[in-house]
């Protein structure tokens, strides 16, 4: 509509050609990404006529560092606009926003630093400006005090901006992750879950690999395999996906044959439509057939290419080890398991997400059995690593244990965070996500909705950082009188990212015939264990001898 005559991603080298005027980079504020656009400004052709014009954006906002940069590698004359376009949050889905800063909680547990918090009030205050005031806040964790705070004074800075929207929101619920550190650390058992695990979720693309997706030809054989991974799009707009993506895995695979089933019958109908009617009326759903017919053939793949690693001996011990973990068996000493892949030189992130689950579950590991841990991975993958390791335990994840108590397994009982008795198929709880572990978080917000926080305050003290409400005032006339039957909606900000597996745990709550509440999720980043143990590593070149 504006005219953009082509889209490029940034890469080094010469800018691809174009005959246009006006060239705009549109780019996160890094410094590595600063040397890209250098070296795209300087192979520029300046005989060449006419000469192009640069601009470049900041998302989502400008950097005096980036800007001193690209000084000091002279090209900032180079660009006549400047500016910051403040993208917060992004919508991925129906009911979820994520804002895609992948370092928040890195900057904000390591180097303190608030930016990303900074923009979660801001993105918050847009939202509010459009969908109404949302009249109560609850908060749990320093971030969370941190964003409550900025959004109280951001209201108060602008007295002007009393909106006379209508609420859409009863509630905002805002959570630190280091509320919950272990949820993203175990294993995610739903469908969506184990694709991010496997295969991870980019900005709701995954790339698989392509030979389950070719098509099967008679009599050709294995000859020409593509080679290029299959990249698929991932939202609720697919019908198909919609269903399965939130249920456990061990529940897709009948979904999946009974639709098969529903197609192919379908399919057959073409043989009993005689009229000229009938067959009109065939060939009209016939779009909407190959649709479903497409959709079911690309997930019988994923799926088959998931249960390949579910039902492999490795996927299962490491399964059964987190399991032992959070139901609080055997935390307290070396593990066996963990030893042995250690020795085997598993992948470390593999190893670490262990270790660190274990110590959180354990409120800390004792001493000895820390070091012992440090020893054999410095030992066995380098001791470039001890940046790393020294990294989780600043974030909290790796830590001895201090006060000589355990309160694991305290807040485990009462927020019934394990179930012994879990229904993968219907479930009737939330811990089916994990198959038996109720994530902590997700269980905070199902009980804020009912009974309410009261109810387990001696449990909120054991858990880090404060816990608050607060109000905001709506202007008259604008106060929710509630129909009977008509439910509350929440927004939970989880700052500092959140799992596929929480997300879908919340939607089962959304779901829930007696719930009364809808759930819309937004975070800082959508994460899985691996992605965020490794936005916590200190990638280090060994030394060049």
């Amino acid at each position: 509509e504006h005219e953009v005559e082509k889209m490029f991603t940034l890469k080094p080298g010469r800018l691809p050609q174009a005959d246009v005027k006006n060239i705009i980079f549109f780019v996160r504020p890094k410094l590595e990404l600063m040397d890209i656009i250098t070296d795209n400004v300087l192979r520029e052709d300046r005989g060449r006529a006419p000469q192009r014009d640069f601009h470049i954006l900041f998302v989502p906002r400008r950097s005096l560092l980036c800007e001193q940069w690209l000084k000091e590698q002279g090209v900032l004359g180079s660009f006549i606009h400047r500016e910051q376009y403040s993208l917060d949050l992004i919508p991925f889905d129906g009911d979820l926003l994520s804002m895609e800063a992948e370092s928040a909680f890195k900057e904000c547990y390591l180097e303190s630093d608030q930016t990303s918090l900074y923009h979660a009030a801001k993105g918050l205050m847009t939202l509010q400006a459009l969908y109404g005031t949302i009249p109560q806040i609850f908060g749990k964790g320093e971030c969370a005090r941190h964003v409550a705070n900025m959004m109280i004074r951001m209201k108060r800075e602008f007295p002007g901006s009393q909106n006379s929207v209508f609420p859409v929101f009863d509630t905002l619920l805002l959570l630190d992750r280091n509320v919950d550190l272990l949820t993203p650390l175990a294993t995610q058992l739903t469908y969506e879950g184990l694709i991010d695990e496997i295969y991870g979720i980019q900005n709701t693309y995954v790339k698989l690999p392509p030979e389950k997706f070719a098509p099967k030809k008679q009599g050709e054989g294995g000859k020409d395999l593509p080679t290029e991974p299959k990249k698929l799009q991932l939202n609720s707009a697919e019908e198909l996906y919609a269903e399965i993506r939130d249920k456990n895995f061990n529940a897709v695979g009948s979904v999946l044959s009974k639709k098969a089933k529903i197609i192919s019958a379908a399919f057959e109908e073409r043989h009993h439509a005689k009229t000229v009617g009938e067959i009109k009326q065939f060939v009209s759903q016939l779009p909407h057939m190959q649709a479903a017919r497409s959709s079911l053939a690309n997930h019988t793949s994923i799926a088959e290419l998931i249960k390949d690693i579910t039902t492999s001996e490795d996927f299962f011990d490491n399964l059964t080890v987190e399991q032992e973990f959070m139901s609080g068996i055997d935390t307290d000493k070396v593990n066996n398991y963990i030893e042995d892949c250690i020795a085997q030189k598993h992948p470390l992130i593999k190893i670490l997400r262990l270790v660190c689950l274990q110590s959180v579950c354990n409120s800390g590991l004792k001493q000895k059995v820390l070091d012992h841990y440090k020893k054999e991975i410095l030992q066995t993958y380098g001791y470039e690593h001890i940046l790393t390791l020294n990294n989780l335990e600043k974030a909290g994840l790796l830590k001895s244990q201090t006060s000589g108590r355990n309160n694991y397994p305290t807040i485990r009982k009462t927020l019934r965070l394990w179930m012994d008795d879990v229904n993968e198929q219907n479930p009737n709880d939330i811990s089916y996500v994990y198959s038996g572990y109720a994530p902590l978080s997700v269980r905070l917000a199902q009980l804020l909705a009912r009974p309410g926080w009261r109810s387990i305050e001696e449990v909120l003290k054991m858990l880090p950082g404060p816990h608050f409400e607060e109000r905001q005032q709506l202007p008259t006339g604008l106060q929710k009188k509630r129909q009977h039957g008509e439910n509350r909606v929440t927004l939970v900000f989880f700052l500092g990212g959140v799992t596929y597996a929480e997300i879908a745990a919340l939607r089962f709550l959304s779901q829930m015939e007696d719930g009364g509440t809808e759930y819309v999720i937004a975070t800082t980043k959508l994460i899985n264990g691996t992605s965020w143990i490794k936005s916590l590593m200190e990638k280090l070149e060994p030394a060049p001898f």
